[in-house]
C-alpha cells in the first residue's frame, strides 16, 4: 500500500500532462480557425482584385483593338492616297516626256525647214511636217496642262470638302 501514494501522484501528474496536453491542441485549433477565415477573407480580396485586373485587361483589350482598327484604317488611307498620287505623278511624267519628244521633233523639223529656206530650196513636205509637229506639241502642252491641273484639283478637293464640312458643322 505505500505504492498507492506513489501512484496517486503519478495518476495527478499524468492528467495534468493530458489537460496541458489538450489545452494545447484547443488553443491552435482556435488559432487555425482564425487562420483560416483570414485566409479566405484573402482569397475572397484577392478575386475581387482579380476579377477587377481581368475586367481592366479586357477593357485595355478593347481599346488595342480599336486603336488598331483605327490605325489599319489611317493607313490603307494613306496607301490609297499614295497609290494615287503615284498614278497622278505617272500620268504627267509620261505627258512631260510626249511634250519633250514633240518638242524636239519640232526643233528638228524647223532646223531642217531653216536649211532649205536658207538655200533657197521651198521644201512644202517641210512646212507639213512642221506644222503638223506644231500641233502636236500643242496638244501635248495641253495634255501636260490638264494632267497638272488634274493633280491640282485632286489635292485640293479634300481641303475644300474639309473647309467646306467644318464651316457648316
Amino acid at each position: 500500500m505505500s505504492e498507492l501514494p506513489e501512484l496517486e501522484t503519478r495518476i495527478m501528474a499524468a492528467l495534468e500532462r493530458i489537460k496541458a496536453g489538450t489545452a494545447t491542441q484547443s488553443a491552435p485549433t482556435e488559432a487555425s480557425d482564425v487562420n483560416a477565415s483570414a485566409l479566405e477573407a484573402q482569397v475572397t480580396a484577392l478575386t475581387v482584385k482579380l476579377d477587377e485586373e481581368q475586367t481592366t485587361n479586357a477593357q485595355l483589350e478593347e481599346r488595342v483593338k480599336l486603336l488598331k482598327e483605327r490605325q489599319d484604317g489611317k493607313l490603307a488611307e494613306l496607301e490609297s492616297n499614295v497609290d494615287a498620287g503615284r498614278a497622278r505623278s505617272s500620268r504627267m511624267d509620261r505627258e512631260l516626256q510626249r511634250l519633250r519628244q514633240v518638242n524636239a521633233e519640232l526643233r528638228d523639223i524647223n532646223g531642217q525647214l531653216r536649211e532649205a529656206l536658207s538655200e533657197g530650196v521651198s521644201e512644202p513636205h517641210l512646212v507639213n511636217k512642221a506644222m503638223l509637229a506644231e500641233l502636236e506639241a500643242l496638244r501635248a502642252t495641253r495634255a501636260a496642262d490638264a494632267a497638272e491641273m488634274d493633280a491640282i484639283l485632286e489635292e485640293l478637293t479634300p481641303i475644300i470638302e474639309r473647309e467646306a464640312a467644318d464651316a457648316t458643322g
